[in-house]
């Protein structure tokens, strides 16, 4: 089945989790003409609350900002080194990726690709990889393996981290279940293993 017809196959939300171990051989991918990324500035919470009200992620401005504060708080003085704003051609920020870190996810440390978001109104227009791997090289930086956390919801998303060498990493007790019906609606090898 392609990837177009996701929304006509109705799947609940099963969080899955994602991992890339090697951090080596990232691919580069330019942003469209006029784009340019740049990392977060200090007070700059209502920028990333409203990319992430625009894709549906919160209800409000208000549930965004305590969004923000709950998943950056505790690491605000990381913020500048690792948020990562997208502007359009006339300023306007319109996406956000964060290269964030846990380590203590399965017992190691890694790098974390966190609230990765591109307004709905920009999607499609080829910003999505170059705004991923600048994340990945950014993470690259710090860490030696990455890795993400998403929901089957987003198949478009998994798609795109597949392509980008993240494979599946079974951890909560439905993940398997998650993954064969993602690989019946993705026809990525990287699931060639969950087809029955």
């Amino acid at each position: 089945m392609r990837i177009e017809a996701i929304w006509e196959k109705k799947q609940e939300y099963i969080p899955v989790v994602m991992v890339r171990e090697d951090l080596t051989d990232l691919p580069v991918y330019p942003l469209p003409a006029g784009y340019r990324l740049r990392y977060y500035r200090a007070g700059e919470d209502h920028l990333w609350a409203e990319i992430e009200v625009a894709v549906a992620s919160f209800d409000s401005m208000d549930g965004a900002l305590a969004g923000f504060e709950r998943e950056f708080g505790h690491g605000r003085d990381r913020m500048e080194e690792r948020c990562l704003y997208l502007e359009a051609p006339d300023g306007q920020v319109i996406g956000t990726s964060t290269a964030w870190y846990n380590d203590a996810f399965n017992g190691k440390d890694y790098g974390r690709i966190h609230w990765i978001a591109i307004r709905p109104e920009y999607q499609g227009r080829g910003l999505a990889r170059p705004l991923l791997a600048a994340s990945l090289r950014r993470i690259a930086d710090f860490h030696d393996r990455a890795y993400l956390t998403t929901q089957t919801t987003s198949a478009r998303a998994i798609n795109l981290y597949l392509d980008f060498d993240f494979v599946p990493f079974e951890t909560y007790s439905r993940c398997k279940e998650g993954w064969t019906w993602l690989a019946s609606i993705l026809d990525h090898p990287s699931l060639a293993g969950y087809r029955g």
